[in-house]
């Protein structure tokens, strides 16, 4: 068995009967229309990527995207809606990867309301092959706006988890720990500015996080930098893109963090 078969296996004989329910977050700050613009970075501090965020509202309804177009051609592109009453709640979330920058192509779309997940793949023939099946999904699924939550919760909170519909084989659930790590400076427009910094874990507890470790498939933290006040925003994520690949940087356009 491949060492990527090898760590799937072990993944689902054990996420599948551990991903326990949780409450959804609770709306602190009403989402607005946004425009912004980012650059992804590499480890080196190498531009490699613009990035472009776009966020609509209709009603109680809030439908963003976020688009990373890489220097080599490569894509990353994750169209997102979701609910914003009294709580938050995923609607649908549709996320593309390819090209070089990735190990493997990703087409992958989830229906929150129906709990429908669908990949498309392409085969060496060049056909495109559509799976889709039902998963129960618990209602803190966060897919494609987990810094929108980071946006609604206190600096000060204590470490809670939300689920995540992995692109694993049609779709598997994970969970992933959040916890607060205090502040750090930046600069922007001449200011110097404290950001709250969030930590990811996908927790791959017990054989499938030895495993994952043994053979290097072990995703790495996230880092997400939240500027606090009466209009907070993500300044900043460090990590992987979709839980593989290089670790890179993406930064507001305009600021400036300390290596």
């Amino acid at each position: 068995m491949e060492r990527s078969n090898l760590f799937v296996a072990a993944f689902l004989a054990t996420t599948l009967g551990t991903a326990a329910l949780a409450e959804p977050i609770s709306v602190r700050n009403i989402q607005r229309p946004i425009h912004l613009l980012m650059v992804a970075r590499s480890e080196a501090g190498k531009a490699i990527a613009r990035v472009e965020f776009t966020q609509v509202v209709l009603r109680n309804e809030v439908s963003m995207r976020l688009t990373y177009r890489f220097d080599d051609g490569s894509i990353d592109d994750e169209m997102t809606t979701f609910r914003q009453q009294g709580t938050f709640r995923l609607v649908r979330n549709h996320h593309i990867q390819e090209g070089l920058f990735f190990t493997r192509a990703v087409d992958f779309t989830v229906e929150a309301a129906t709990g429908m997940a669908t990949s498309r793949t392409e085969e060496k023939n060049g056909n495109i092959r559509v799976e889709s099946h039902h998963i129960d999904l618990p209602d803190d699924l966060a897919n494609g706006f987990v810094g929108t939550v980071l946006l609604n919760v206190p600096k000060d909170t204590t470490p809670f988890r939300v689920g995540i519909l992995a692109p694993v084989l049609g779709g598997r659930l994970i969970r992933i720990l959040i916890s607060p790590e205090g502040e750090r400076p930046f600069q922007m427009s001449g200011q110097t500015l404290k950001a709250t910094v969030f930590r990811i874990h996908p927790e791959l507890g017990g054989i499938v996080g030895v495993i994952a470790q043994l053979i290097g498939l072990q995703p790495k933290d996230v880092t997400v930098w939240v500027l606090e006040g009466d209009e907070p925003a993500v300044v900043r994520i460090v990590g992987q893109l979709g839980g593989s690949g290089p670790v890179i940087s993406s930064e507001l356009d305009g600021a400036r963090f300390n290596k």
